[in-house]
């Protein structure tokens, strides 16, 4: 079972710029909002609201201006995507066979990719769905180092039927080579 999301870190780093720029008339590059992400985005609520000086550009008068952010504001700017990306893993988890079913909840969900790293990911994901809930060791290079297993085992996958999953990781390797 799977599903496909256009959420990942990038657009987590866009909905930070979009928030600030609403609500304070501060624009900031991709870098900056990558930083707050990192250093005190959150996905839940913290009981001490952490705090970061950000660089920006006021919209209004067009001059340098620097704000106090808070983990709050960051939760806020997005809390929308991370019930999104929630959603999905529940959707998932609704249309599982029963035998998968058994599985995950004996081994729990594997959070992978940059996105997995957001503080707080796993409690949220594993307190909306009553599932234990974990970060994958290494999650920035599990999905690349996942795909080179899968393509160094293709004759064995090819003997199992999935033949589309083949040409989809066939596809995908070409593309960046």
């Amino acid at each position: 079972m799977s599903k496909s999301l256009r959420l990942g870190g990038d657009k987590f780093d866009e909905g930070i710029m979009r928030y600030l720029r609403r609500q304070y008339n501060l624009a900031i590059g991709d870098q900056t909002a990558e930083n707050l992400k990192i250093m005190i985005g959150t996905c839940t609520p913290m009981e001490e609201d952490q705090r970061m000086i950000v660089k920006g550009r006021d919209l209004v008068q067009g001059l340098p201006r620097q704000i106090e952010v808070t983990s709050s504001a960051v939760n806020m700017a997005i809390g929308e995507m991370i019930q999104t990306l929630v959603d999905g893993i529940r959707n998932v988890l609704e249309s599982t066979p029963p035998e998968l079913s058994a599985d995950i909840i004996d081994r729990g969900i594997v959070l992978t990719g940059g996105g997995a790293l957001l503080r707080g990911l796993p409690e949220l994901v594993a307190q909306q769905t009553g599932i234990n809930c974990f970060t994958a060791e290494n999650p920035m290079e599990s999905v690349a180092l996942g795909t080179g297993k899968a393509l160094a085992e293709i004759d064995n996958l090819r003997n199992t039927g999935r033949s589309s999953m083949l040409i989809n990781l066939k596809r995908s390797s070409r593309k960046h080579y």
